[in-house]
């Protein structure tokens, strides 16, 4: 399923795109008998001012190399996004890119000043690596989180928990949840194609869910930093809460996830009440950690 090809990749990419949009999206007329969904290759190269066997070729996953200004011609006839556009930008840049060999990935860590600060926060809070691997959280998102922290590191993963059977119970709103985090994975997979973890990652959920198979074979992408999470708690009940993502210093790779929730409304006294809980002692080890 993660293609490790990206002449591949950048062809089913455009593929998916072009079958999405009606000739009257993009002002033709739709004509009779047409059999093809979508737009055909040849309305497109049209509408982008290229050759239709040029734009054919890229579509085949030959070895078409497009310029920055082929690559803006395509992105607006195919109506593309702000993501979706730098999306196409990144998998024709690693089309260009010559094979390399294998190199060494790092492990992710969290420095252990970010692991300070988080102890400090009052609002749960998490760090999780750049193909949504939950890497550290401080107790209160321990609390939010419940089980997922009891599982082993390599399980916990936020796309892996949220195709769970029983996630609907937790996340109310699971199905869009997945669908925006999949297109999430797919951006970040498309920034470094040749990383064992997205490789291994997708192979699991695509043998393991139907449903992430469908989405990831929709080729959706999100470059979401933001957002709203519905969660059903088993202690305190219904909480709606905003999350923000902030980049950690340094390299490209793990984020700070932060959840608030308005002051002065219900979801900010069902999350005192959650802290609240929190009456135990811990040391200091354990109050926001990395596993």
């Amino acid at each position: 399923m993660a293609d490790d090809d990206p002449r591949r990749e950048l062809a089913d990419f455009l593929r998916t795109r072009r079958t999405r949009l009606l000739p009257q999206d993009v002002g033709l007329e739709p004509g009779p008998r047409r059999r093809t969904a979508g737009l055909r290759r040849e309305e497109l190269a049209l509408l982008a001012g290229v050759s239709t066997d040029y734009y054919q070729r890229m579509e085949q996953g030959r070895d078409v190399r497009p310029s920055e200004q082929v690559l803006e011609a395509i992105a607006r006839a195919l109506n593309f996004s702000a993501e979706e556009s730098r999306h196409l930008h990144s998998l024709a840049a690693a089309a260009r890119t010559p094979a390399r060999p294998p190199r060494r990935y790092e492990p992710e860590e969290v420095p252990p000043s970010t692991l300070r600060m988080m102890r400090g926060m009052t609002t749960p809070a998490m760090v999780v690596g750049r193909f949504l691997d939950v890497l550290a959280w401080n107790p209160l998102a321990g609390l939010l989180l419940g089980e997922f922290t009891e599982l082993p590191p390599a399980e916990r993963n936020l796309l892996a928990l949220l195709l769970h059977p029983e996630a609907d119970q937790v996340c109310p709103e699971r199905a869009a949840t997945v669908a925006e985090l999949t297109g999430m994975l797919r951006a970040r997979i498309a920034a470094d194609p040749g990383h064992p973890r997205g490789v291994e990652l997708v192979g699991e959920l695509a043998v393991r869910s139907d449903e992430f198979a469908t989405l990831w074979a929709r080729h959706d992408v999100e470059e979401t930093t933001r957002g709203r999470m519905r969660v059903g708690h088993p202690l305190v009940g219904e909480l709606n809460l905003d999350w923000d993502a902030y980049p950690m210093p340094g390299a490209p790779g793990p984020v700070l996830i932060a959840y608030t929730a308005e002051e002065g409304g219900p979801d900010a006294e069902r999350l005192q009440l959650l802290a609240g809980l929190l009456t135990a002692p811990r040391p200091a080890s354990e109050s926001a950690r990395q596993r």
